[in-house]
């Protein structure tokens, strides 16, 4: 079995296919998905999928790249986040690819949501672009990670060089990898890809973008998944069932509280 460790299905283009969505996964055998919250004005529709379908859980945060939202407050996040179905703080990060200028306010928010990772002790997912030095030094200066006492999250996404994923690794996060490292243009991630042990990768969508191959330029949908794995198996040359069976056991022993 398979677990999308991070998708969007909130968003209108998915949420309205929902039925169809459901049937995809479960023929695929993905058995779960986490939603990600990217601000807190659509958090209400991720936590309602979330208690809605018992397979489905979610987070609560507010992405780097949204400059006109609600700044979320370490209070405000730990309230919400106390619900059940609440599994990670996130999708939090820094980001400088697609914002420019004076971004000292993303940096602040991305330490909001690392103290709210340590109060509630539930994982940071984290999204970073263009922005890697910042991510690991303020994940370094707020304890993110259990080697400074917080808890371990994942590098959500990961596009990175295998130095950062090493950083990561060392402060106890996984390595998640996304539809990008199917892609043929994507050599020195699947270089990073081979590096990492398989004790500490997750698979996910990131949907609805980034479609695997051989679905690239399509809609992304958590079904997909298995096509992450699929290469990643490929890629370091063991059965496709040890993909299956470890992103799976890693996904239960970072996410604590999913129902099996």
């Amino acid at each position: 079995m398979y677990i999308d460790s991070h998708c969007h299905i909130n968003f209108p283009e998915l949420s309205a296919r929902m039925p169809e969505i459901l049937a995809k996964m479960a023929e695929n055998k993905v058995t779960h998905a986490l939603c990600v919250s990217v601000d807190l004005p659509d958090f209400p529709q991720v936590l309602a999928l979330a208690e809605t379908y018992p397979h489905i859980y979610a987070s609560v945060g507010v992405h780097p790249d949204y400059m006109d939202t609600p700044e979320p407050s370490v209070d405000q996040l730990v309230s919400l986040s106390a619900h059940p179905k609440i599994i990670a703080i996130g999708e939090t990060g820094l980001d400088y690819f697609r914002l420019e200028g004076d971004l000292e306010w993303q940096r602040e928010r991305f330490r909001v949501h690392i103290r709210t990772s340590r109060i509630t002790r539930k994982p940071l997912i984290i999204h970073t672009r263009a922005a890697s030095a910042d991510t690991i030094r303020i994940m370094q200066e707020e304890g993110a990670g259990t080697d400074k006492g917080g808890v371990a999250g994942v590098m959500h996404c990961f596009t990175e060089s295998l130095e950062v994923a090493q950083a990561a690794l060392e402060m106890g996060f996984y390595i998640s990898f996304s539809g990008i490292v199917t892609f043929k243009s994507a050599k020195d991630l699947q270089a990073v890809a081979r590096e990492v042990p398989m004790e500490r990768i997750l698979i996910e969508t990131d949907s609805p973008y980034l479609a695997p191959v051989p679905h690239r330029g399509k809609m992304n949908e958590p079904g997909f998944v298995k096509h992450v794995a699929e290469y990643i198996a490929d890629l370091k040359g063991i059965p496709l069932v040890q993909v299956a069976e470890q992103t799976t056991s890693n996904f239960f022993n970072l996410f604590k509280g999913v129902q099996r």
